[in-house]
């Protein structure tokens, strides 16, 4: 039984690109079918006025309405007369694909140097509370208009890098120093972030108008700004501007991981610590480096949360750092194939809230259909992540022998 798993693991991670995307359509038309028998069982048990009638017994809910809101909804339905890209269902899965895209960021640079980033919740929660105070005391002293708009948004995005950096250089150095493990230490940081935000905004930056927890709004010019008749609506909280720094953040982690020698040291010390330090690479520093920047870019998140969705902090910051880590493994932490995870994310996320308006379907129906989706598009990516670390496939490449002969790695499999 062990046999068979670990060569199922080696099969996976000897899959080419091609195979990946065949395993993960298979595996999003798979959790679509337990749907729609989910969602037909689900409706024979709801009440209503209207439904299919088989056999005596009335099925309230329509599977196809249910994934074409999901999937169409979610980008405003495209095959509907009076379509237009820049409606309001798209800017809500491009705003959530944005914010995903720099947590999933986070966990990935984490991981790549070997480290499970599970703070960036944390990070963000920390970032986002440092940004709204910063851009709040600084917009008193900035004038306004433009030049407060070129000064302020750019210092709030720096504000929440460094305080998310700060917070995920703790457990990095805890790590390295200390030797705790960086599992716990981000997860108890999680529930610290929380609890020392809730304190700060009680204690001192409570919006004194208002009753609920949150801070007072940031200027209006200190918002990220929409492009003047290519952007979207000034009424939907999303800006094409915060998609391209996204975008360009994405391009600029995959250059530093492949083109500096930090991202090879990186690299080096996440896959092969031993021979890191044998070239010379200081695994400490690495460790606490790493996860500075991991927390810097989970602090960047929190800091374009609060400067283009709401305007504000509020105690309630929605589990983007979480989600994050699924997105970041759907991606098999690749940076550049993070932006297509987080659309994928983003749009389930936009569509959940259109079957909700559309449809009679219960929201926490809504949810499993969405939760099944994740799953069993990401599971395939989870066990070669963990595989990559229990099970060794050996080089892909035949060594040729100094006899002349090639080396392959039959004898490997044929020793399984």
């Amino acid at each position: 039984m062990r046999r068979r798993f670990e060569r199922l693991l080696r099969r996976l991670l000897r899959a080419s690109v091609l195979e990946r995307i065949a395993i993960s359509i298979a595996a999003l038309v798979a959790s679509m079918l337990i749907g729609v028998v989910l969602v037909f069982v689900a409706g024979g048990f709801a009440s209503c006025r209207v439904g299919l009638d088989v056999a005596g017994w009335t099925f309230c809910y329509n599977p196809m309405q249910v994934y074409y809101e999901l999937f169409l909804g979610a980008l405003g339905h495209p095959l509907e007369a009076g379509w237009h890209p820049l409606n309001f269902w798209m800017a809500k899965t491009l705003q959530q694909t944005t914010l995903l895209i720099f947590t999933g960021l986070s966990f990935a640079v984490a991981y790549r140097a070997g480290l499970f980033n599970i703070g960036t919740q944390g990070q963000l929660v920390v970032g986002s509370l440092t940004t709204a105070v910063t851009v709040l005391y600084a917009a008193a002293v900035v004038p306004g208009g433009l030049v407060g708009m070129l000064i302020l948004i750019p210092l709030g995005v720096l504000a929440g890098a460094v305080a998310g950096g700060f917070f995920g250089a703790i457990p990095g150095a805890l790590k390295a120093y200390g030797g705790a493990n960086e599992v716990i230490t981000t997860i108890m940081l999680n529930f610290i972030a929380v609890g020392i935000t809730s304190t700060l905004l009680s204690w001192k930056f409570q919006d004194p108008n208002s009753s609920n927890p949150k801070t007072a709004p940031v200027p209006e010019y200190a918002e990220i700004p929409t492009i003047p008749y290519v952007g979207f609506d000034d009424s939907v909280s999303f800006s094409l501007l915060a998609l391209a720094f996204a975008v360009a953040l994405m391009i600029g982690i995959t250059w530093l991981l492949t083109r500096t020698s930090f991202g090879y040291e990186l690299r080096t010390s996440g896959t092969q610590p031993e021979a890191a330090a044998y070239g010379g690479v200081d695994e400490k520093r690495m460790t606490v480096a790493s996860m500075t920047l991991s927390g810097a870019i989970g602090g960047i998140a929190g800091a374009f949360w609060v400067l283009m969705v709401h305007g504000n902090w509020l105690k309630n910051v929605p589990a983007l750092g979480f989600d994050g880590i699924a997105v970041s493994i759907l991606a098999s932490n690749n940076p550049l194939g993070i932006g297509v995870s987080a659309l994928l994310f983003g749009t389930l996320e936009s569509g959940s809230q259109n079957i909700s308006t559309a449809t009679d379907v219960p929201p926490e129906l809504v949810g499993i259909l969405s939760g099944l989706i994740i799953l069993f598009v990401a599971m395939p990516e989870f066990f070669r992540m963990i595989g990559g670390r229990y099970v060794d496939v050996g080089n892909r490449d035949p060594v040729r022998a100094d006899g002349g002969e090639t080396a392959g790695d039959d004898g490997g499999e044929a020793d399984a």
